[in-house]
């Protein structure tokens, strides 16, 4: 029995041990004192009250031993308590400089829920961060890179530093808790490496909680194939947009100027797919009756999506079904 509730001891965090051993030796003196002098210290708790003042130095002296050995008892708690106190308030400031020093190395484990996150750190994933950030929903974010040696953002984010292929890092960001991950390539490899990386933490994060919903970003078109066997829930191919904008400047600057003035439009939340079921009714069945509604309201009818179906523009006559999706620019 004795070993047993030693072991236990032993097994607790030493913070709590050095206060256990400091709390025990404030009562045990608290009580030799009432008993070595009872006219002084009359009471239990006068006894333990001189003993926290003693032992934390303080000193206030309403309560002070009279008798040898109630001062040779004070003599001793200062030697012992004292030093216990002190070890304990030591302990303690070094555990908070610990875990805060864990928090910015990206070593700490993130224990909320409902955030999301983001993979890789560079400039989209930066300027997405600071996106999340204004967004008036306050979104939790969790960053996940190898390459960083400390936070970037220790007021806006989480960070976790390492590897996240390997599920050791991915729990540390409790991904089972997750609302969305987005996982955005490492450009320091190149291409093809780095959409196998890519998919590798795909099918880490999937393994791990397949219903998490998973952006991906792929640099070449051959890997996109195998990016929705992965599991990927949607796919941006950052290459073919770029070389969609390049070639568009070519035969067209003016226009390519106006779409990308247009795209810079979409911040704040203007691009919206909202539920199409609060607007349904006899009146307004096709896409035109529709469009007519929502431009009262300053709201933009771009197109209607349709399960993995994207409808944009398609027609006036085109019938809008209960359980379709809107793509609307609010806002203006």
């Amino acid at each position: 029995m004795p070993n047993t509730v030693l072991t236990v001891f032993l097994r607790l965090p030493i913070s709590v041990r050095i206060l256990s051993i400091a709390a025990s030796i404030i009562l045990f003196f608290g009580l030799i004192i009432t008993l070595v002098e009872p006219e002084t210290f009359p009471t239990f708790f006068e006894g333990v009250w001189w003993a926290i003042i003693t032992a934390s130095t303080v000193g206030y002296g309403d309560y002070t031993p009279s008798t040898i050995v109630g001062r040779l008892a004070g003599m001793l708690l200062i030697l012992t308590g004292a030093g216990f106190l002190s070890t304990y308030l030591v302990t303690l400031a070094t555990a908070a400089v610990a875990r805060q020093n864990a928090f910015l190395e990206g070593k700490s484990t993130y224990r909320g829920q409902n955030h999301i996150v983001i993979i890789g750190w560079n400039e989209r994933s930066k300027t997405l961060i600071n996106t999340i950030i204004k967004d008036e929903k306050k979104s939790v974010i969790t960053l996940v890179d190898e390459s960083l040696k400390k936070n970037p953002l220790p007021d806006s984010l989480h960070f976790i530093q390492g590897n996240p292929n390997i599920d050791e890092t991915l729990l540390r960001t409790n991904i089972a808790q997750a609302n969305k991950v987005i996982i955005t390539s490492d450009q320091s490899k190149d291409e093809m490496t780095a959409d196998m990386n890519s998919i590798l933490t795909l099918l880490a994060i999937k393994g791990l909680n397949p219903e998490v919903p998973c952006i991906i970003e792929i640099l070449t078109a051959e890997q996109v194939t195998n990016a929705h066997r992965a599991g990927a829930d949607e796919i941006i191919q950052t290459n073919r947009l770029s070389s969609f904008v390049m070639h568009s400047s070519l035969n067209s600057q003016e226009a390519m100027i106006a779409f990308l003035d247009l795209l810079g439009n979409f911040k704040d939340k203007r691009l919206q797919i909202v539920s199409m079921g609060e607007w349904r009714n006899e009146e307004m069945l096709d896409f035109a009756a529709l469009s007519s509604y929502l431009l009262l309201e300053d709201k933009l009818l771009l197109g209607v999506k349709r399960g993995s179906q994207s409808f944009i523009k398609p027609g006036a006559k085109f019938i809008v079904e209960e359980k379709d999706e809107l793509i609307i620019i609010a806002g203006f």
